[in-house]
């Protein structure tokens, strides 16, 4: 006689470890390096209806496929639970068993039981049926998954520049769900900037971009906020600008903003994502202020002009943006949601013509004028005030 499903998971159960949610709750709330990693293996809408504090999400039923790239150490702690610890309870078997991991264990009762005991719980804000279905590949992914797309959905981008890098990064942000885009540039819409610049159309020539800018962006998803500056960013605005925003999208195209830019995000800790463009080349780099170099640290001093042509004068490849403004939005994303390895300390170049790409490690400057301040030295004083910089590059050239 085969034996029942009550007596396979006894027979699963005896071979396991399962672990009081007493004992979990209290390994939390001691918040040191022997709590457990959390897996919730329900389905996604149980998830999103609640689950324990800093739980991992990964459904039973792509366990196999998806727990080596959430959790790549097997030896790792690793404590599973569901509704009712059934599920986890195969899961912990499958993991052991089947995959070597060498310390897991199933949490008793489940969630149930964990809220019968009164622990906390965490009750991620609910997305609308449009939202589920916008953003569904991203729900998949457990880099993103319900709990990254509301991180997404609560992040605040700014742009410096609709124009060829900007056009990009814009169009991606707002597709992946950021909830708040920045835009600067004084600009208007010019024909020959359509070649790259692929926010805009023909039909808006003569707008000004960040009007254009806007419009294609709420066609394209009404979730975003759009904050226009439709003005030059400068030393007696910059300090009114940029604070209150997670991460800079740096599209500039000269020397002295540049300057100004990190002098401002240094000071208020803000990440940059810069990239730069000519010919058939670009490079990017992402400066992080006090967690790896800033823009001075890799350029002291600007080089002279006749080595840093601006793309008006020398032209670009109309690709080539695309190619780099879609970096930057992917550096962008990765960290609002924490994770990958963002190009912090790393310079990345792009050769188009031989599709190739290089990259340098960077280091901060122990002697860097910017950086190499403690940000507790910064008075408030100083926190507005920059140097001229365009004489200071004017003398560099």
């Amino acid at each position: 006689m085969s034996p029942t499903g009550a007596e396979v998971i006894s027979r699963i159960k005896a071979q396991i470890e399962e672990t009081d949610p007493g004992d979990v709750n209290a390994a939390l709330s001691a918040g040191d390096r022997s709590a457990p990693i959390l897996i919730d293996v329900r389905e996604t809408e149980e998830f999103e209806a609640g689950h324990l504090p800093g739980a991992l999400h990964v459904p039973r039923s792509y366990l196999e496929s998806r727990i080596e790239g959430t959790v790549p150490d097997r030896s790792a702690r690793i404590v599973l639970y569901c509704a009712s610890g059934i599920r986890s309870a195969l899961a912990a078997h499958t993991l052991s068993e089947l995959l070597g991991y060498e310390d897991v264990a199933s949490m008793t009762g489940g969630i149930t039981l964990w809220k019968d005991r009164g622990y906390e719980v965490d009750v991620p804000r609910a997305m609308t049926r449009e939202q589920r279905d916008r953003y569904s590949r991203h729900l998949l992914l457990p880099e993103v998954g319900s709990v990254g797309q509301q991180k997404l959905l609560d992040a605040k981008v700014l742009l410096l520049g609709a124009g060829g890098l900007g056009s990009p990064a814009a169009l991606y942000l707002a597709a992946a769900g950021v909830g708040t885009l920045g835009i600067v540039d004084n600009d208007v819409v010019d024909l020959s900037n359509l070649q790259r610049q692929v926010i805009h159309t023909t039909s808006r020539v003569g707008l000004p971009k960040v009007d254009s800018a806007e419009e294609t962006i709420h066609a394209l998803n009404s979730d975003v906020n759009v904050v226009k500056y439709d003005t030059r960013i400068d030393a007696t605005n910059i300090m009114e600008i940029i604070p209150g925003y997670d991460v800079i999208v740096d599209g500039l195209d000269n020397f002295p903003t540049r300057y100004l830019l990190n002098d401002a995000s240094v000071r208020l800790q803000i990440p940059v994502v810069s990239a730069s463009i000519l010919g058939f080349d670009g490079q990017i780099s992402v400066f992080s202020p006090y967690v790896g170099p800033c823009y001075r640290c890799l350029y002291s001093e600007p080089p002279p002009a006749d080595l840093a042509p601006s793309c008006g004068a020398n032209g670009v490849l109309g690709v080539l943006p695309g190619t780099m403004g879609l970096l930057q939005a992917t550096e962008v994303i990765k960290l609002i949601l924490g994770e990958g390895e963002p190009l912090i300390g790393r310079l990345l170049l792009y050769e188009a013509l031989s599709t190739t790409f290089t990259e340098l490690k960077i280091r901060r400057d122990p002697e860097c004028p910017i950086c190499s301040r403690p940000p507790d030295a910064i008075t408030d004083a100083e926190m507005g005030v920059f140097p001229d910089y365009e004489a200071f590059c004017a003398a560099a050239g």
